[in-house]
């Protein structure tokens, strides 16, 4: 496995809502995060003791991912990065990140936001379960995993993130599905060529099979309704569910016991089959890679499980 040179860990995903107050309540309340309003139109949200996993931003924009936010190695800074960047032909900006100040803001080829910040070693290095608290909520992920894109061109993207940003490529699917990494979790990152580009998911990880009944028992009670899963993916090995958060146009994947990865990982190229999906033999419904009004609505009304068609993307 190829150590990360320049990028360390994922740090938070910024999302543009269209009303911060109701988004902060409902991304609290439907898993377990913690966190205050930091303004007028901005809030972060924590799975646990982290500086946070999620910026909402509210902006009359559409309601959408606004960036991805990584960590640089330990050790490097953001002026080592930013003369990387330029040097590998990158425009950079610079941003300011909550909390942790100046950060580097840069594309992908598909025009997804990157932000950059330095490494920063907690001050309380204590395992959680050791530490004080009265605000991290009994029920919460144990982290945000990754992210997952829907992509046109699934080879520029890998070229990007690998020469660019020092990623390194975990498993393929097939000749369109493909998952990164920067440390021993099996993926940071994931793109699957569909003919368009999209997010398709976060992801937040839970400590076990039991938790995950839990938080998605806590889904079913607030009429959250999972779009495929339970199920063990064949390649990361990991169970998941996957349910929409339709108001920013895009599904939460839960999950927990995903692959680590050893120091001698090489690249594997798995089958496009459904074993490689999901070993225990479930795929996906037809809407899982579309975001349209219609496909949401097959999804409400089950439309797939009683035989109806699906009406086609308008």
């Amino acid at each position: 496995m190829k150590s990360a040179r320049l990028v360390s860990a994922l740090h938070h995903a910024s999302i543009k809502v269209a009303d911060v107050d109701e988004a902060y309540r409902r991304w609290s309340h439907l898993l377990g995060l913690h966190g205050e309003l930091t303004g007028k139109n901005e809030a972060i949200l924590r799975c646990a003791y982290e500086d946070y996993a999620l910026h909402l931003r509210q902006t009359n924009d559409k309601p959408f991912l606004d960036s991805v936010c990584f960590e640089l190695a330990a050790g490097l800074d953001l002026a080592h990065a930013r003369k990387t960047l330029v040097d590998r032909g990158q425009k950079i900006d610079e941003v300011e990140v909550p909390i942790r100040g100046q950060g580097l803001k840069l594309h992908d080829p598909d025009g997804n936001a990157v932000i950059l910040i330095e490494r920063v070693r907690p001050t309380d290095t204590r395992p959680n379960e050791v530490r004080f608290s009265d605000t991290v909520p009994g029920w919460h992920p144990r982290k945000f995993g990754h992210v997952n894109f829907l992509t046109s061109d699934v080879r520029r993207q890998v070229r990007w993130y690998s020469e660019v940003l020092e990623f390194g490529v975990t498993d393929w699917i097939g000749d369109e599905g493909v998952w990164l990494h920067v440390n021993a979790d099996h993926h940071v990152l994931a793109f699957l060529e569909k003919g368009f580009d999209h997010i398709h998911h976060l992801a937040f990880e839970l400590v076990d099979w039991g938790e995950l009944r839990v938080g998605l028992d806590h889904l079913a009670k607030n009429r959250r309704h999972l779009v495929w899963g339970p199920g063990r993916h064949g390649m990361a090995r990991n169970l998941f569910s996957y349910f929409r958060m339709v108001e920013e146009e895009h599904f939460i994947e839960l999950f927990c016991d995903l692959e680590q990865l050893t120091a001698d990982h090489e690249v594997r190229h798995f089958p496009d089959d459904p074993h490689s999906s999901n070993t225990w033999g479930i795929l996906p419904p037809r809407t899982y890679f579309r975001f349209d009004k219609a496909a949401i609505q097959a999804e409400e009304e089950q439309t797939y499980a009683y035989g109806k068609p699906i009406p086609a993307v308008t």
